[in-house]
């Protein structure tokens, strides 16, 4: 992995065009052999949206730094459920700012490729990334911008929790992560519920329960079945724009989000039920069910590959 310049390193966080961003990745810079320099980008790069500390790129890159030194011995892949919700509570956005993609290209490029090459890297030194969109890519892929949203869809409210146990599941951030269901906070901590329980219990499993329960919600209408709550806008704006007045973030207990509503538990209740029943029908590969019990809960059998 290409060692990164301390004296490079930005000190606000700013946005970088796709274009730009495009140009910059290079096949010599995806095989590892030409690393990327803030300040070769520098002149390109958009300048912060206003002087506030929650643009500071110092806080964010302390984080990610510890993220590297405390899952050295590792899988990287184990850093994203401690990373996420750390990374939301440091990095506070609203959701339409968290829709820009030049924000995600300035931290993929300009404040922490190395990090990038530390997750996403193969070979003996991690250099090569496979993806140039972990670098500028889709919001469910691009290396930040899949734990920010991760987080801020699975949190319940200010508990982290959910969040952290979603980003735990490979699964959840390869697959569930981009379904329509999970936009309604309620039918988000339902299939959660389900791995928490252990009714579903394998990478084969979420993603069937995910995949039927996404397809009946169709014609169900989650909304209607399983309302939720407004938000509380008021509280969400405090709680963004007070980034730098708040705790620092703790590297070994979880933070706090913004106080702006819990997930009503009845509805979560409600669908978890649901989609449990959905399961049961589920195509599971390598799941079999013995022929003399049938197909209900008694005679379930999960295949544990």
């Amino acid at each position: 992995m290409s060692k990164r310049n301390e004296g490079e390193a930005p000190e606000r966080i700013g946005r970088l065009s796709d274009a730009v961003s495009a140009r910059a990745i290079t096949p010599r810079v995806l095989q590892g052999y030409e690393p990327l320099s803030f300040f070769a980008l520098k002149e390109q790069v958009e300048d912060a949206v206003d002087s506030s500390a929650r643009w500071e790129a110092g806080p964010v890159r302390e984080l990610l730094t510890e993220a590297m030194r405390r899952f050295s011995g590792e899988a990287p892949t184990r850093s994203d459920a401690w990373l996420a919700p750390r990374l939301h509570y440091t990095l506070r956005l609203t959701r339409a700012e968290a829709s820009e993609t030049s924000l995600w290209n300035f931290l993929g490029l300009c404040l922490a490729p190395d990090f990038v090459q530390w997750r996403w890297g193969s070979g003996e030194e991690r250099r090569q990334v496979r993806q140039a969109a972990r670098f500028s890519g889709r919001w469910d892929v691009q290396c930040f911008s899949r734990l920010w949203w991760a987080a801020e869809l699975f949190r319940d409210g200010r508990n982290y929790g959910p969040a952290e146990v979603a980003c735990g599941n490979q699964d959840v951030l390869n697959t569930v992560l981009r379904l329509e269901m999970i936009k309604h906070r309620p039918a988000a901590q339902a299939l959660l519920r389900l791995l928490i329980r252990e009714v579903v219990r394998t990478g084969r499993d979420i993603n069937a329960a995910a995949s039927v329960a996404n397809a009946a919600g169709v014609t169900l209408v989650y909304e209607a079945l399983a309302p939720d709550e407004l938000q509380d806008a008021d509280a969400l704006h405090e709680w963004v724009q007070g980034a730098g007045n708040g705790p620092t973030v703790q590297y070994d207990r979880l933070p706090q989000g913004p106080n702006d509503g819990s997930v009503p538990q009845g509805s979560s209740e409600i669908l978890m039920a649901r989609f449990e029943s959905l399961f049961e029908d589920a195509p599971v590969r390598g799941r079999t069910r013995p022929a003399a019990e049938g197909g209900g809960p008694g005679g379930r059998r999960r295949s544990d590959a």
